[in-house]
């Protein structure tokens, strides 16, 4: 039962507080007759009357249940009595504050609710902020693979038109060579404009860069040993095909190479070159003359494209191919001597990349 209808008990039974347990036994048993519902089965209360007056009736016959009734009844009563002994005022100051305490469980429940609506606000829009920022990325990124696109587009328009969105881009070694050769059997080659000449017939060369490693015999008591190491230089061209052209001319006579190894600078062949054979853009026309090698002519078919006058043996590649250092874009900022940032950066880089070699080369040729 519950506290008030624990404090009823003896209200339901109608019974005294001093009732004893026969007392309780017989108010019961007359009770019980006037709502039993089988005496009544038309009350529709008759069943809950009946169930409220056994539960009175067992709770006084437990001595324990019914002395903490009666201690209720007494609290119950002295407050009563303590209250009705206050004066107006103090009846008036507890009312205040009760009606205080009641305002202020009020005022907390409303300022959590509030709280609680401005953390669900805060998180919708903590949410709502990673969405737009989600969809923002998602832009930028479609963006930048639109523009890729394009430029793949605009790339493969420049250089034949045909696919070349998977072309490797030209490494810095791209162009330059490197020759080995003794001085005692090529005795004329021992500067750079002897060189520059020497490789005209191929195409266009950087003069200025050209690296030059001599070694000159020394004088030695064992004949075995006194033969010079072999010289070095690196020879950057201005056109990867004329790079490849000489290196597939290495050691040819007819081409002014006897004696002399030509090798790609890099001590592989450039991932432009294994692109462009791949995708069919590069080739070597027959010359003229009893010179060409008919069957080097036959390893890589010539462009479709009508083949021009020129009097080197080897083709280079197509005039779309880039060529190195690439062009300079026209809306790069120019700097005082007339070159562009990005065309001085490439300088450095190459110039940096050919000094680095240099080092390699006579590190190599010391230890040799």
């Amino acid at each position: 039962m519950a506290e008030e209808e624990q404090a009823s008990a003896y209200e339901v039974l109608a019974v005294e507080a001093e009732a004893t347990e026969a007392d309780i036994r017989r108010a019961y048993r007359q009770r019980s007759l006037k709502v039993h519902p089988d005496r009544h089965p038309n009350n529709p209360d008759a069943a809950q009357k009946f169930h409220e007056l056994t539960e009175a009736y067992n709770l006084l016959l437990d001595p324990i249940r019914r002395s903490a009734l009666d201690a209720q009844i007494k609290i119950k009563n002295a407050r009563k009595l303590r209250f009705a002994a206050f004066d107006s005022k103090r009846k008036n100051l507890q009312e205040e504050l009760e009606e205080r305490e009641r305002a202020f469980k009020k005022a907390r429940g409303e300022k959590d609710d509030d709280e609680r609506k401005k953390a669900q606000e805060l998180e919708r829009i903590k949410e709502e902020g990673r969405r737009m920022m989600r969809e923002r990325e998602e832009a930028l990124l479609r963006e930048q693979k639109e523009k890729e696109k394009q430029a793949g587009e605009s790339s493969g328009a420049r250089v034949g038109g045909g696919a070349t969105s998977d072309a490797p881009p030209e490494g810095l070694l791209d162009t330059t060579i490197r020759l080995k050769y003794s001085l005692s059997e090529v005795p004329h080659l021992t500067t750079s404009s002897a060189l520059a000449a020497l490789l005209s017939s191929f195409g266009p060369i950087d003069s200025d860069s050209i690296v030059l490693s001599l070694k000159t015999p020394k004088p030695s008591k064992k004949p075995e040993r006194s033969k010079a190491k072999p010289s070095t230089a690196l020879v950057p061209l201005k056109n990867v095909g004329d790079a490849f052209a000489a290196v597939l001319a290495s050691g040819r006579k007819e081409r002014g190479l006897e004696g002399i190894e030509v090798s790609w600078a890099g001590g592989e062949e450039p991932e432009i070159v294994k692109w462009l054979k791949r995708n069919g853009k590069l080739g070597m026309r027959k010359s003229d003359g009893p010179a060409a090698p008919q069957a080097s002519a036959r390893l890589f078919s010539t462009s479709a494209s009508p083949a021009t006058p020129s009097s080197s043996t080897f083709s280079s590649f197509p005039e779309s191919l880039p060529t190195h250092p690439p062009p300079i874009p026209q809306t790069a900022p120019k700097l005082g001597n007339g070159l562009d940032f990005e065309s001085l950066t490439l300088m450095r880089l190459r110039q940096a990349e050919r000094e680095k070699l240099e080092r390699e080369i006579r590190a190599q040729e010391a230890d040799e």
